[in-house]
């Protein structure tokens, strides 16, 4: 896994920073509601290069504040409950080690299913873990990230894998073809809860995803929450009517439960000579190997 930076902070020790890479879910086959109120999923999850920024150890957050927000979209979370948080306590009360202090550099949208909560919690489990000397894979980080959300354990492994059951059952995938590929995550700048997408399902099970080549298996899925979240929020359809005319495109899809949709280009030209309208968020990436 990539290593965390290390950033010298003023002779005050040193701060250690990790992203948290933007998660998209190349398809995304809903089978069933379970007993426990959670849907039985099966999906392929791939992640960007990029994400928000989470530094631990920042000089500039005093010890009684442990979680200091910035970025463009900071104030969509101020003031609530925070994975990143939640995951240091737990880490704490697991492995002990001092009381952590973060700088979160929210640059993704909330409520947009590209990762967002799940991807900080998973970033701040990696890099009290690589302070600690602990691999990041380890089952006891693994399990913790389990506690915190069904996406956590994927984002905290932020590399090409199927979810099966909640989307937390994992198995690693070889890349092929798909790892580096150039990528373009949009968004129409409306928050999205996951809930009312997934009690807009309609309950047909139209058959279990593939193996394979992600890329390959991806081209031949589906992603089952579009049609609910489409109806939700009906800039979904535009953006991704919008997004597979463009030149290069390889798929287009909405990621997880909406409203981003992400599309795939079979080179960096094309994506780059997209030009995307103001009024909409993006972000021009590449797949994580």
């Amino acid at each position: 896994m990539r290593p965390v930076d290390r950033v010298a902070r003023g002779g005050h020790g040193s701060a250690m920073i990790e992203t948290a890479f933007a998660k998209i879910n190349l398809a995304l086959h809903v089978r069933r509601r379970r007993a426990d109120g959670y849907h039985e999923i099966e999906t392929l999850f791939a992640f960007a290069e990029d994400g928000d920024i989470l530094t631990l150890d920042h000089d500039d957050v005093p010890d009684t504040e442990p979680l200091r927000i910035v970025g463009p979209f900071a104030a969509a979370i101020a003031g609530g409950d925070n994975l990143v948080t939640r995951a240091a306590e737990l880490y704490r009360a697991r492995h002990g080690g001092p009381a952590a202090r973060f700088i979160l550099d929210k640059r993704l949208p909330v409520a947009a299913g590209i990762g967002g909560g799940s991807a900080d919690a998973a970033a701040a489990l990696r890099v009290l873990a690589r302070r600690d000397g602990m691999a990041e894979d380890d089952p006891a980080l693994l399990e913790i990230a389990g506690r915190l959300g069904a996406d956590v354990p994927a984002c905290l492994l932020s590399r090409t894998v199927r979810g099966d059951g909640r989307g937390d059952a994992l198995r690693c995938v070889a890349s092929g073809t798909l790892a580096g590929m150039p990528l373009l995550l949009v968004n129409p700048n409306v928050p999205l809860a996951t809930g009312p997408v997934f009690a807009g399902w309609d309950g047909e099970d139209r058959g279990p995803l593939a193996d394979g080549d992600p890329l390959m298996v991806a081209a031949d899925a589906r992603n089952d929450l579009e049609p609910p979240a489409c109806a939700l929020r009906p800039e979904i359809p535009v953006v991704l009517a919008w997004l597979a005319t463009q030149p290069g495109v390889v798929l287009a899809r909405m990621s997880g439960s909406g409203a981003t949709c992400f599309a795939l280009f079979q080179d960096a030209a094309s994506r780059d000579r997209v030009t995307v309208p103001d009024i909409w968020w993006r972000l021009a990436s590449r797949v994580r190997a």
